[in-house]
């Protein structure tokens, strides 16, 4: 398991929250969040992801979490502005919750893409990605064998991650529920295995949903990503909040 952070580390990447003092008043300006627009169709990853699973997790789901982390951010405004520390702390676990949320769900949609395009060509799209794969795990279809161990053993709800731990050094994590990856790891691309990912269109079957996912993963993103350092994933992350 990742040791996860802080959820303001994330979260600064926008600056939620900035105060400007004028005398002895201070006036909080709080950063609105808003959802993503998909980079394509909410049918465009059929048969592997149907369409209304699609519409459901990004207009029903992701856009809960984007809702209630602005509820949340104004709530928390509020009581840093007034001093009210209790109220600050116990505001703590939903800001965390549906800013991970947020911040794992706008990764997850670009790091898919319909299957058949060049971007889901593995390894054509992430050659540099692919040959780190290969001399970390072996070959590709080892890795894929250790990834949907570490999702398949998720208990409960959370997501699977791979993740750069270092300039080329690659690791698989998994995080539990809405956590999302605060350490100093860059998450390559991620799997969502909370059950409304995957439950109308595989019921139970959560293997079945782990082996067709393959099909859509952007690698194109996923080796960008890989190619990117800290700073500049930040800056991409930014880019999609």
């Amino acid at each position: 398991m990742v040791n996860f952070g802080n959820i303001w580390q994330y979260l600064a990447v926008q600056s939620p929250l900035q105060a400007t003092f004028s005398g002895n008043s201070t006036t909080m300006n709080i950063k609105t969040y808003s959802l993503p627009e998909l980079p394509y169709a909410y049918d465009a990853l059929e048969p592997h992801i149907s369409g209304q699973i699609m519409k459901l997790h990004h207009s029903g789901h992701h856009q809960a979490y984007v809702t209630n982390l602005n509820k949340a951010l104004k709530v928390h405004a509020s009581a840093l502005s007034a001093g009210d520390i209790a109220a600050q702390v116990a505001l703590q676990p939903v800001i965390k919750f549906n800013a991970g949320g947020h911040i794992n769900h706008a990764l997850f949609w670009t790091n898919l893409a319909p299957a058949g395009t060049p971007e889901t060509l593995f390894p054509d799209a992430a050659p540099t990605l692919s040959a780190e794969i290969d001399k970390t795990w072996g070959s590709f279809d080892k890795f894929k064998e250790a990834f949907a161990k570490e999702l398949l053993g998720i208990q409960g709800s959370g997501w699977g991650w791979l993740v750069k731990a270092g300039p080329s050094s690659l690791r698989i994590v998994t995080a539990k529920d809405q956590d999302p990856i605060v350490g100093g790891e860059v998450p390559i691309f991620g799997v969502d295995m909370w059950e409304h990912a995957y439950y109308l269109q595989y019921l139970n079957g959560k293997a079945k949903y782990v082996d067709s996912i393959w099909n859509v993963i952007n690698w194109k993103t996923a080796e960008s990503r890989f190619q990117a350092g800290h700073g500049d994933f930040f800056a991409d992350l930014k880019s999609l909040l």
